[in-house]
Formats: structure tokens, C-alpha cells, sequence
């Protein structure tokens, strides 16, 4: 028995608002080069491309870059209160982790060289409150 495999690329997903041509073209990008192929793509187009790709776990990151390419009306138009929140989030600056400021020197440590007074230890009980044992 033999198995059969398609011999055609990959099917089109129907909601995908480019052809897969353009949307290999987007993802494959350099960042420094996406905004170029994205000036190619009609401004309702690129808006429902923005949505679509935001809405597939990962490509979430690529959707917001093609939204920043986007004007807030067109998202808006094409996917309501969801393209309002693309585009907010799309603008928001990424939150990057504090550089330490290698001019200020560490906290000092404390370092102790006494002893520290015995620990009384309490089995417990109302008995115990008065003895204890070292």
C-alpha cells in the first residue's frame, strides 16, 4: 500500500487577507525592510492583515509590527474595538528590563563576627512557658 501526498504548496487559509506569496514575503522580512513591502499593500488591506496576523499565537509580534504601519481608523474599521486595541498595543513602547548603572556600587554587606545570643527553645505547653532549655 502506498501513501499519497499532496503535491501541491501549502492551501490558502480563506481568512488570510494576502496571498501566501505576500504573506511569506511579510514574515520572512528584515525588520528594516518590512515597512517598504508594507507601503505596497493598500492601507484596508494591511489593517486586516495586521488583525489577522495578531490573532495567530505566533505571529503575534508581526501583527503588531504591520499595525504600526497602520492607521488607527482603518483598524478600526476593519475589526472594531479589537483593531482599537491593536493599535494601542501596537504603539506602546516594549518594556525592557532596567540596565544596572555600573557607576553605583553594590549595597555593602553586613558580615557579623560575634556570636549571637543562645536561642531558647519551648516544647511547648503551658508547663514549658516557664522552663527553658539551652
Amino acid at each position: 500500500m502506498t501513501q499519497s501526498h499532496p503535491t501541491s504548496g501549502a492551501e490558502p487559509d480563506p481568512a488570510c487577507p494576502v496571498s501566501l506569496d505576500l504573506l511569506g514575503a511579510v514574515y520572512r522580512a528584515e525588520p528594516e525592510d518590512l515597512p517598504e513591502i508594507l507601503a505596497e499593500i493598500p492601507p484596508t488591506t494591511r489593517a486586516k492583515l495586521a488583525v489577522y496576523l495578531y490573532g495567530k499565537s505566533h505571529m503575534h509580534q508581526l501583527g503588531l509590527s504591520v499595525a504600526r504601519a497602520c492607521e488607527r481608523d482603518d483598524l478600526v474599521r476593519v475589526a472594531g474595538e479589537i483593531g482599537s486595541v491593536v493599535h494601542g498595543q501596537a504603539q506602546m513602547k516594549s518594556a525592557r528590563p532596567a540596565a544596572p548603572n555600573p557607576a553605583a556600587p553594590p549595597p555593602p554587606r553586613k558580615i557579623s563576627l560575634g556570636g549571637s545570643a543562645p536561642k531558647k527553645i519551648s516544647l511547648g505547653g503551658s508547663a514549658a512557658k516557664s522552663r527553658s532549655f539551652d
